[in-house]
């Protein structure tokens, strides 16, 4: 009689679950940087993403390569929301930093302001606006017409002018000019009446 001896089978043995891992974490960070990179002031959160984002999507790609993961469009979509959230936090550094420029540019300009008053009437009482070291208002009762002042302002500025006529009447125009280029005229007349440039 003959003795079989029983064949052992083993498992065959099981592959390596693939690692997806960073490649879906490289896009989700992308893309919520993507979405932060935008917004105002919160943009800020979105570098430190889109950069974290870029690059385990990038490792992600690379285990796609080498055959240890199978997420190779989630590991490209996270690279190309990282990239346009990258160029989209740039773009907003760029143009916050003209914003600031443009400001202090603006803030150490310097300003000629001429006031003039002409018109039929003789005499007018004038205010206007001075810029010596803070915004205040000069008076000028009873001067006589045509008239002209020049001030000097220095950064932003926001100024008043009036002419008003006398118990006489007449006509008064005002009109304000800020470095060479004409910004406001008005005319009034009669008794009391008041030509008012505010608001340049």
């Amino acid at each position: 009689m003959t003795d079989y001896t029983p064949i052992q089978q083993y498992p065959a043995p099981q592959a390596a679950p693939p690692r997806n891992g960073l490649g879906t974490a490289g896009f989700v960070l992308g893309l919520v940087g993507l979405v932060f990179s935008p917004i105002p002031f919160v943009g800020v959160v979105a570098w430190p993403l889109v950069v974290l984002g870029l690059i385990l999507s990038a490792v992600g790609l690379a285990r796609v390569r080498a055959g240890k993961a199978t997420n190779k469009g989630l590991s490209i979509a996270g690279i190309i929301v990282s990239v346009l959230g990258l160029v989209v936090s740039i773009l907003w550094v760029v143009v916050i930093g003209s914003a600031i420029s443009d400001v202090k540019e603006q803030a150490d300009q310097k300003h000629t302001i001429v006031y003039s008053v002409s018109g039929t009437a003789k005499t007018a009482d004038i205010d206007y606006s001075t810029f010596e070291q803070a915004a205040s208002v000069k008076s000028e009762a009873g001067a006589a017409v045509p008239w002209t002042k020049t001030v000097e302002a220095t950064g932003i500025y926001v100024g008043a002018f009036t002419a008003t006529t006398g118990e006489n009447g007449g006509s008064v125009t005002c009109k304000v000019v800020v470095d060479g280029k004409e910004v406001k005229t008005a005319t009034a007349s009669g008794e009391y009446a008041v030509a008012s440039c505010t608001g340049f």
